[in-house]
């Protein structure tokens, strides 16, 4: 087991020595966006009532037990995790189950995060990558409004800000309960016209797990940058590696039944290894309202999942069952492979004009990406090792984006944001079940529509409608048979899977201590064919239609506090009939969050309350996933100028709630055969960890 002392000596000698974009308005300059607080002021500049940016402010004031926690900042969004730490988060929005990000974009310094034919899931997105303290802003968006927002951009898109520059070099070494140890080294430091800023993380942990996780990861970060965010140019290189044990999700029956902890583990196997290396260059340049930008990006990728959902089905489907179903040995692990290089461009461009007499910015921009995936493969497995293949595949993902957007002063109270996105997919799946191979092409139009009402200096008044789209996996858009039986007919998915949106929101400023927000939206998802990656097939989801509330709060009763609080309400539901019911599994109904920070002098405290309500998990309700409560609080002392020693507190009650919830059919040793279609589904669940302390020495140099 790792020690401290290595893991700081590690990163010592590995690297020591070591903005925020707002939507244009129509007039030449664009309003000063004014940060006084842990959420930008958009009155006066936002597009709609459900976008918005999280400052540093707040981000270095949260409690986080991950880095991907960092989406939380994202009103009404909740991160969880269902396996073992190293993989990606579970997220849940707007009433959708969002998988690993299958609706949802994420953007890290303009590159995109999510992965298309991932071996996992669609549009998987790991933040683990990022290395929290160098994170410097959260930009969202909420629905398919904006033409910028393309691929999984559905239910919302975050754009994750890094800093160019840090103001002094610093160290961390972090401890916590389940054997956790994290050390970090970063500094920036002039060179030439610009600086270099580098930075190393080094973590392991074991958790409460009855089964160590062993959690073993490494961030390095390279970034050389000269000019600001809006003016200047920088390039970059991050490499992360991780390798863990999973803690997958465990049945509800057998931890009612007194076999299994709510901590235990039904295969130790189970885990996984990723590695992700990623190159960037960025340039910008603007004055007023005319703005360019151009990314570039490539990536190296791997990516081996060993998973164990259902446990001993494999081969117990009849009686007499064979010795090994009643064993102690898991028989139902698989492996998820992805390997793959990537690479990308993006670029906009905005001009102020007149237009049949009107203020007018124009925007225009594409973005484009290919992906070589050299191997998305699905294998039965069991300890690790390969019993069979059930596909292997090699794809070529080709992505084309093209967008434009008029932004008009109508009148002197009234904006109208027009834009237009045009999306096209080429793609080649040469897999190792041969009928299973082919070519695809698809396109698609989403056209946007706002506008925006200034009732005053102090409140905006929106309405928004606006059509997306998600892509499927390049697999299932040619697959023909079930590839386990190499026979049986299987419907091809929709590629590109229309989504359309609506809102009305108000966004008003009170004082200038309190604001808040209020929208009222509605996202209509068509119907489609979703890949499985679990199965290495589709299966059928039906059209749906998802409504909802949300307000947000942000108030600063005196200068040493500030208060923010989110309430997101959401009802999905299926909109055709069909008798098994027309509940959306997994779908979350209700979000609250509650933040406090309080800062005077040396001391900064903050604690942050997340609810999420009970919510279905099966179609016709008959199975709830039970809500879930936690409070999570940090304290920092500035011990001088140099010096800060921090407390994190995870779960602060103690509670004994769950991450998540999923109703499926599994089969444990000593139970009766499994049969697919008649074995009866039952809660299986991931736990939160329970009261976990974390305790942090920042030096500053």
């Amino acid at each position: 087991m790792p020690r401290l002392a290595p893991l700081s000596a590690a990163v010592a000698t590995c690297c020591l020595a070591l903005p925020v974009l707002a939507q244009n308005t129509t007039s030449g300059e664009l309003p000063e966006v004014n940060i006084v607080s842990t959420r930008a002021d958009l009155q006066g500049v936002a597009g709609s009532a459900s976008e918005g940016i999280v400052t540093s402010k707040q981000l270095r004031t949260r409690p986080l037990l991950r880095a991907g926690d960092l989406m939380e900042s994202v009103p009404g969004l909740v991160a969880t995790q269902h396996a073992g730490e190293g993989k990606a988060n579970q997220y849940f929005l707007r009433g959708f189950n969002l998988d690993h990000g299958t609706d949802f974009a994420t953007y890290v310094d303009g590159v995109p995060v999510n992965l298309p034919t991932h071996g996992h899931g669609q549009g998987y997105t790991d933040l683990y990558f990022l290395i929290p303290e160098l994170v410097d802003s959260v930009q969202y968006r909420k629905g398919p409004y904006y033409a910028e927002e393309g691929d999984f951009a559905a239910a919302g898109a975050a754009r994750l800000r890094t800093v160019r520059r840090l103001p002094a070099p610093l160290g961390l070494l972090e401890v916590g309960g389940g054997h956790y140890r994290r050390a970090l080294a970063a500094g920036s430091f002039g060179a030439g016209n610009g600086d270099l800023l580098l930075a190393a993380e080094q973590g392991h942990d074991d958790g409460p797990w009855t089964v160590a996780q062993h959690l073993r990861k490494t961030n390095l970060v390279g970034r050389y940058s000269q000019g600001s965010t809006d003016n200047g140019w920088s390039v970059g290189v991050t490499h992360y590696e991780a390798r863990w044990i999973s803690t997958d999700q465990i049945p509800q029956r057998a931890v009612d039944a007194g076999s299994l902890g709510r901590y235990d583990s039904l295969d130790p196997t189970s885990g996984g290894r990723t590695r992700r290396t990623g190159l960037t260059a960025e340039w910008a340049q603007s004055a007023g309202a005319r703005k360019t930008r151009v990314n570039l990006w490539a990536l190296r990728y791997s990516f081996d999942l060993f998973s164990n959902f259902s446990y001993a089905t494999r081969g117990c489907d009849a009686e007499p069952l064979p010795p090994q179903c009643n064993s102690s040995t898991a028989l139902d692990q698989f492996e998820q492979v992805d390997r793959r290089t990537a690479l990308g461009l993006s670029a906009s461009h905005s001009e102020p004009a007149q237009w049949a007499g009107l203020d007018t910015v124009w925007t225009v921009g594409t973005d484009l990406r290919r992906d070589h995936i050299g191997e998305v493969g699905l294998y039965d497995t069991q300890a690790r090792a390969r019993l069979a293949t059930v596909r292997s595949d090699r794809v070529r993902l080709d992505a084309l984006g093209l967008w434009g957007q008029a932004d008009l002063q109508l009148t002197p109270r009234l904006r109208g944001i027009a834009g237009l996105r045009w999306d096209q997919r080429r793609i080649d799946v040469n897999s190792s079940v041969a009928a299973n191979s082919g070519h695809e092409r698809a396109a698609i139009f989403s056209p946007k529509a706002s506008l925006v009402y200034t009732l005053s200096e102090r409140a905006d008044l929106y309405a928004n409608w606006g059509r997306g789209f998600h892509s499927n996996d390049a697999r299932g858009t040619v697959i023909r048979v079930d590839p386990r039986d190499g026979v049986t007919p299987v419907d091809r998915a929709t590629p590109l899977v229309r989504a359309t949106g609506y809102e009305v929101g108000t966004r008003q400023k009170w004082s200038p201590q309190l604001s808040t927000t209020a929208a009222l939206w509605a996202l209509n998802l068509d119907s489609e064919l979703l890949f499985v990656g679990d199965a290495g097939t589709t299966e059928p989801s039906r059209p749906s239609r998802r409504t909802g509330i949300e307000l947000t709060a942000n108030w600063r009763p005196a200068s040493s506090w500030e208060i923010d609080a989110d309430v997101s309400l959401s009802r999905p539901r299926f909109r055709d009939a069909d008798p098994a019911g027309n509940r959306i599994p997994g779908a979350l109904d209700r979000v609250i969050t509650l933040g406090a920070t309080w800062a005077s002098g040396p001391w900064t405290l903050g604690a942050r309350l997340r609810h999420f309500g009970p919510s279905a998990l099966i179609e016709d309700n008959a199975i709830r996933g039970a809500g879930s409560t936690l409070v999570n609080v940090k304290a920092a002392w500035r011990i001088n100028r140099q010096t800060e020693i921090s407390l994190d507190l995870f779960n602060l009650f103690n509670r004994q709630v769950n991450d998540i919830s999923y109703a499926y059919a599994s089969r444990l040793p000593g139970e009766p055969a499994f049969n697919d279609s008649t074995t009866a589904p039952t809660t299986h669940f991931h736990p939160s960890l329970p009261r976990t302390a974390r305790v942090a020495l920042k030096v500053y140099f």
